[in-house]
């Protein structure tokens, strides 16, 4: 993880400049890991997130949007009981940890003055955002609840008195000049960027090989004089927050990184910085693990079907013989005289084999000849009649597999607004239980499929289905019959509309980038996406939920980079 102590004194610099004397007017707790305060400052309300997510642990200022839960939970209901209306005196780190102290100043219910800090730990699995007493030094509450037989050091639970996490016995790189840098390498040893990293506090192995790399295989003054160049730079808060997006990974940081190759996208603030990295990959994860369940129930009745079509396989094979039984049926008939009761089989003379040879038929003795003749053409019309139906079995539970697979891939890209609207339409389809159907009408109004909106980079809106119903009502309802519609070639995937009938070359590229970002090959290259006019697309009667027929087509291929996704949602936001 690149969330550094570099990159936490980055953050904790600008919040203390941008939030420092202003006034707590909300606090939410949108999921299990993540604090969103609303903070008036500088005649302005700024929302600030603080995560202790196991993979995104962060804090900075955000745009993002977050569904808050109905009714408060008891954390949340601690931290507004204590910091409702408080004023955020200043925002510290903790030496060069990992480690951002918030300090409000606030009054009890007598109003004597009383200080509290919002402590928010960045630790990975092990992150965590405490409430502290600072006078007592004492945990009000903790997002995350450590007792003793978790961890004998801390325990990090309320009541008990907040005790720093280990050190590590590092150096701090802000306290010491050049010289005191380069005696704690050994050079014979190797590994420098190792050794960086285990001697300097708040060092991670990607900012120590840049001081490696910049340096260049040099002598020691040129080792000293890197090392005293970035922590100048770093000291006088001289950053430059910028995205690298390399071929395979996207890498951030506070500074220019010579070790890392790809298109860089450079940011006015941290903050700008961390909400645009992180904020998609935080709400992949929640849609991970609040779509789960329907996650699961999609796969086993992809397993169902396949498991389904191999006993149509088998029923298949069997209808072969439906011949066989019709021409030993009618040489049972012919050959009735030569049939005793209780016989188990008798042979005759095969009258359709150009050699006219013996053949054997099988017989049910507790039968007579003229039963088991008709029992022969019984099974010779059921098979004849089942290899029709077992092809349209095959074709509904083909169907049905390819339909699963979209839905699931719906999931893979969904925003968490878009999963109840997928909930919905597997329950309307019969997957899932239905829920009671609410008679509140306005609220049914609201609810309304809304697809995501982007703006291409001339100005012009291109609107994308997140699901099928989102895809049904983008298509036939919001789309005038003169715009643009995309979608993949043959590909799972969304619909996706340009909100003008005669775009920029440009913008057709950047809707196929969406079509193709969005759709089941969206790590392949060389993606086809179709694209015709409103008016030639059609839902054949009966058809499954977003499954529509086109013509009139053009067909352009995109490589998918995810970097249209952040910058045509960027253009939208302006």
């Amino acid at each position: 993880m690149v969330f550094d102590g570099m990159v936490t004194r980055a953050i904790t610099h600008e919040l203390d400049q941008q939030l420092a004397t202003g006034r707590v007017l909300k606090i939410y707790h949108p999921t299990e890991t993540e604090i969103v305060m609303s903070i008036r400052s500088y005649g302005k309300n700024k929302k600030l997130l603080l995560s202790a997510h196991s993979s995104y642990a962060r804090v900075h200022l955000t745009n993002d949007h977050y569904e808050n839960p109905k009714e408060p939970t008891m954390y949340c209901m601690i931290l507004r009981k204590y910091l409702s209306g408080s004023f955020l005196e200043k925002v510290e780190q903790t030496e060069n940890e990992r480690i951002v102290q918030l300090q409000f100043r606030t009054t009890n219910e007598i109003g004597d003055v009383k200080y509290m800090t919002l402590c928010m730990e960045i630790m990975g699995k092990h992150s965590n955002i405490l409430l502290i007493d600072q006078e007592k030094q004492v945990i009000l509450d903790s997002i995350k609840h450590i007792s003793a037989s978790q961890n004998r050091h801390r325990t990090l639970l309320p009541g008990s008195p907040y005790k720093m996490p280990p050190t590590q016995g590092k150096l701090n790189p802000f306290t010491i000049d050049g010289d005191k840098f380069i005696q704690k390498l050994d050079f014979n040893a190797g590994k420098l960027d190792r050794q960086i990293v285990d001697q300097f506090m708040g060092m991670s192995p990607l900012l120590a090989k840049e001081m490696i790399n910049r340096t260049h295989l040099g002598t020691l003054s040129d080792y000293k004089e890197t090392f005293v160049n970035i922590r100048d730079q770093l000291l006088n808060h001289e950053y430059q927050p910028q995205i690298m997006y390399g071929k395979k990974k996207e890498t951030f940081y506070v500074l220019p990184l010579t070790t890392q190759q790809g298109e860089i996208k450079e940011f006015s603030s941290v903050s700008s910085l961390l909400d645009h990295y992180y904020s998609g990959k935080a709400e992949r994860d929640r849609v991970k693990q609040k779509a789960g369940d329907l996650t699961r129930m999609l796969k086993n009745e992809i397993n169902k079907n396949h498991r389904k079509l191999k006993k149509l396989d088998q029923t298949l094979d069997q209808a072969k013989d439906a011949a066989n039984y019709q021409r030993d049926g009618e040489l049972l008939t012919a050959h009735m005289h030569l049939v005793t009761p209780g016989d188990k089989e008798v042979e005759v003379v095969d009258y359709y084999h150009p050699d006219q040879i013996k053949r054997t038929i099988s017989l049910n003795e507790n039968k007579s000849p003229s039963e088991n003749a008709q029992s022969l053409f019984k099974k010779y019309h059921k098979l004849k009649n089942s290899k029709l139906m077992v092809e349209e079995e095959k074709k509904k539970a083909y169907e049905e597999i390819e339909y699963l697979q979209e839905v699931i891939e719906q999931i893979e890209h969904a925003r968490e607004q878009d999963i109840e609207e997928i909930r919905e339409e597997l329950q309307e389809q019969g997957y899932v239980k239905k829920k009671a159907k609410s008679n509140n009408k306005k609220k049914q109004q609201a609810n309304k499929p809304t697809p995501e909106k982007f703006v291409s980079s001339d100005g012009i809106e291109i609107l994308v289905g997140k699901n099928n119903k989102q895809n049904e009502y983008l298509t036939s309802r919001i789309a005038n019959k003169d715009d643009i519609w995309l979608h993949t070639k043959n590909i799972p995937g969304s619909h996706v509309v340009i909100r003008s009938n005669d775009p920029h070359e440009e913008t057709l590229y950047e809707a196929a980038q969406l079509a193709a970002n969005f759709s089941k090959s969206s790590q392949s290259s060389s993606v086809p996406v179709d694209y015709t006019r409103i008016r030639h697309v059609r839902k054949p009667n009966g058809a499954k939920p977003g499954f529509v027929t086109y013509d009139h087509q053009k067909t352009l291929y995109v490589t998918p980079e995810n970097r249209f996704l952040r910058e045509l949602k960027d253009n939208e936001s302006e």
